[in-house]
């Protein structure tokens, strides 16, 4: 985040003013596999978190964070994780996750088995990712890091640049990828 967000700024986010909304299951995780009835939900959720984020006056600087220095889960700058991985993918970047359990130095005296995390998630898409976790006795982001690797494993990638791109390049990208989904969309439509 940039070093000149003033606290007035940072109260008149809505990721802040609207936590419940931003932080809810069904924005914050990724859940293949939900009933017409859940995704009906998800979508209206998602759409306003979206909506939301078109308004917030630091948005650039989110949007450019959350697709070039982090990789999160939910909407962050009107985005979802899918289209900041076009973004991505279009930018020819790749951002490492963050190892969570290891920067607070949580080991829960075991280390998960990656292809444990994506048995458990294939055979209980119903269960959240809290659930997992718990089932398979280690932290949230440890399950999330598992599923992004997942997600992110191919075996041919692209060349990735080494400088990071500018924001103008990351904006560019948005416009391109969101532009190529909904036309994709009304020709699937006709």
């Amino acid at each position: 985040m940039n070093s000149t967000v003033t606290s007035d700024t940072l109260a008149r986010q809505a990721c802040v003013r609207h936590r419940a909304l931003f932080l809810h299951p069904l924005v914050e995780e990724d859940q293949p596999a939900l009933p017409p009835a859940q995704q009906r939900v998800k979508a209206a959720l998602t759409a306003k978190a979206c909506a939301l984020c078109d308004r917030c006056p630091i948005r650039q600087q989110c949007l450019y964070d959350a697709v070039i220095r982090y990789n999160v889960s939910g909407v962050v700058a009107g985005t979802t994780p899918a289209v900041r991985n076009g973004i991505r993918r279009r930018l020819g970047w790749r951002v490492e996750p963050d190892n969570f359990d290891a920067l607070l130095g949580i080991t829960n005296g075991q280390h998960v088995n990656h292809d444990d995390v994506i048995r458990a998630r294939h055979t209980n898409p119903q269960e959240s990712l809290q659930q997992l976790a718990d089932r398979l006795g280690c932290s949230l982001s440890t399950v999330k890091r598992h599923l992004r690797q997942e997600r992110e494993a191919s075996p041919s990638r692209p060349q990735l640049h080494v400088l990071p791109p500018a924001l103008e390049q990351v904006e560019q990208a948005l416009l391109d990828v969101t532009t190529r989904s909904i036309s994709s969309g009304l020709s699937q439509a006709a």
